[in-house]
């Protein structure tokens, strides 16, 4: 896992998503994750597999799973 907390007090974390092949399933995981609250932003990399989110205070790791399940994909871990 990789997470830091910014200066502006929010928290930086790095997933790693496994399946992701396009821009659809980038938006899919990214799309479902912005959804869980705290969230301010979810970038999805489809050729790394990394999805970096940022959010007011850590997440719960099961939440941020069940999200990536429901769009079709397996959360691997934090990256």
């Amino acid at each position: 896992m990789t997470a830091h907390t910014d200066t502006s007090g929010s928290v930086t974390t790095v997933y790693k998503v496994t399946g992701m092949s396009c821009g659809h399933c980038e938006g899919s995981v990214s799309g479902e994750i912005s959804q869980l609250p705290g969230v301010s932003s979810v970038k999805a990399v489809a050729s790394t597999g990394e999805v970096t989110v940022v959010s007011a205070a850590p997440l719960d790791e099961q939440a941020v799973r069940a999200a990536v399940d429901e769009a079709g994909f397996e959360l691997a871990g934090q990256a």
